[in-house]
C-alpha cells in the first residue's frame, strides 16, 4: 500500500471500549469479516487544543495495548471507517497504562489462538506517537481519557467466533479478549 501523506483520522465511540478479559462480541448480522489490528495507544492526560509537536509529550498519561478491531467487509462497502469500526466491544484497550516508556522503539504483537499473526516494532509506525498527538490536536480538542490508535503493522487478518486474540506490546503487557 501507498504510504499516506498525513495520518488518517476516525473516530470510536467510547461505548466501543472493553478491557482487559472483555469478549468482542462478532456482529454476524452485519459482518462476515471481523479482523484485528494490533496497536498501541495512546492514552491523553490533560486537555489540549493546537499544541507544538515538541511540547506534545507533556500531554500524554501513557500507552497501553489496543485491538482495533474493524468489521473490513463494511469498511469496503462504506468507504469510511465509523460504522466498521464502531460496534460495541470493537475497542479493546489494557492491560494497563504505562508512563515511563520509549513508544518508539517497543515489540508489538498479536497472537490468535496462540500463532503469533502481527510482529513488528513500534520504530515502523509511519507516524510517531509525539506527532500524532500534535497533528490530531490541530483539528480537535483532546481531553483527559482520550485514546489515540496509532496504526498496525502488516498481518491483519480474521477472527471467528471462540478466537483468542491477545495484543502484547513489550513493557505494556499483554490485552486478552475472546470473540464471542
Amino acid at each position: 500500500m501507498e504510504l499516506p501523506v498525513q495520518p488518517v483520522i476516525f473516530l470510536k465511540p467510547p461505548t466501543a471500549v472493553i478491557g482487559d478479559g472483555g469478549d468482542i462480541i462478532y456482529p454476524d448480522w452485519m459482518t462476515q469479516n471481523l479482523h484485528y489490528e494490533a496497536e498501541l495507544g495512546i492514552v491523553i492526560k490533560k486537555q489540549t487544543y493546537r499544541i507544538s509537536e515538541k511540547g506534545s509529550k507533556e500531554y500524554i498519561e501513557g500507552y497501553c495495548c489496543a485491538n482495533d478491531v474493524t468489521a473490513r467487509d463494511l469498511q469496503n462497502l462504506d468507504g469510511q471507517w465509523t460504522r466498521a469500526k464502531s460496534f460495541n466491544t470493537f475497542c479493546p484497550l489494557g492491560p494497563r497504562i504505562v508512563k515511563d516508556i520509549d513508544p518508539n522503539k517497543l515489540d508489538i504483537k498479536l497472537l490468535l489462538n496462540g500463532q503469533i499473526k502481527q510482529h513488528s516494532n513500534t520504530e515502523q509506525m509511519i507516524f510517531q506517537p509525539a506527532y500524532l498527538v500534535y497533528f490530531i490536536s490541530q483539528i480537535m480538542t483532546l481531553l483527559p481519557g482520550d485514546v489515540i490508535l496509532t496504526g498496525t503493522p502488516p498481518g491483519v487478518g480474521p477472527m471467528q467466533k471462540g478466537d483468542q486474540v491477545i495484543v502484547e506490546i513489550e513493557g505494556i503487557g499483554r490485552l486478552t479478549n475472546k470473540i464471542v
